[in-house]
């Protein structure tokens, strides 16, 4: 397995709300991690380092052993209990009331993907002539494009594209989405914040990460391409290919 990680502040925020981490062989997974904190939020960065932290921490007894129940079980628990965590702090400390954050949870092992998400950052799977985007926004624009109120095109531009319908933090109690995926060698795993994907068209990330070059190149042109494209939020990535054997001819990503 290959991973690559950036991260990038953007043209136009202060701060860099969002936090992300790849972990090797947690129990035999590659476990990648990406929280967005909220802007316009007490502490957004605060809520994606402390999601980031606990996730990290309720996850290390997972394994490729336990059954894909059990394992989804055990991301759902995590995500669960840092949302818990997260809400307490909160309640207790005025300056940071309403903070909050997405996160995108993935136990990646060589034949199958856990992933467990609340917010807006997605998971995308991606090949030769294939993206498809794992996660579902939990966001007002897409409840209203689920609802036929407004379109694709519109959803990109609308004025409150911004608003969560779910985030970690916020609530006492959250309820994740959580699915497995079956994927295969040779074959990437991209999860972002909305920093790039309501930046970069769905064509742009596949004939990036399709591109010659090693991963962190890659990830690197991702990055690059949403700042083109005006870079008005903080912009995260990870890239995990599935490659279980060093390439012979030396990486290319």
């Amino acid at each position: 397995m290959k991973m690559a990680v950036k991260t990038d502040i953007g043209r136009v925020r202060m701060v860099n709300e969002d936090r992300a981490v790849v972990l090797e062989d947690v129990g035999g997974f590659t476990l990648a991690i990406v929280a967005d904190g909220m802007g316009g939020h007490q502490a957004g960065d605060i809520a994606s380092q402390m999601a980031i932290e606990q996730i990290q921490l309720h996850l290390q007894s997972i394994h490729t052993g336990m059954s894909r129940e059990e394992c989804k079980d055990a991301v759902k628990y995590a995500i669960e209990t840092a949302n818990e965590n997260i809400y307490e702090f909160a309640s207790q400390r005025e300056n940071y009331h309403g903070m909050g954050t997405t996160v995108v949870v993935a136990a990646a092992a060589l034949d199958h993907i856990v992933i467990g998400h609340i917010g807006d950052s997605r998971a995308y799977r991606i090949n030769p002539g294939l993206i498809e985007q794992l996660t579902e926004d939990h966001s007002l624009v897409n409840e209203l494009v689920k609802s036929g109120q407004i379109s694709r095109e519109e959803a990109s531009h609308h004025p409150r594209r911004n608003v969560l319908t779910r985030a970690l933090g916020t609530e006492p109690t959250i309820e994740v989405d959580v699915q497995e995926i079956e994927w295969v060698e040779g074959e990437f795993l991209l999860i972002c914040s909305d920093g790039l994907s309501s930046l970069v068209s769905k064509d742009d990330l596949i004939d990036t990460v399709l591109s010659e070059g090693t991963l962190d190149e890659k990830a690197d042109r991702l990055v690059q391409r949403a700042l083109d494209a005006g870079g008005d939020d903080n912009v995260t990535v990870i890239l995990v290919k599935n490659e279980s054997e060093p390439s012979i001819h030396g990486e290319k990503g």
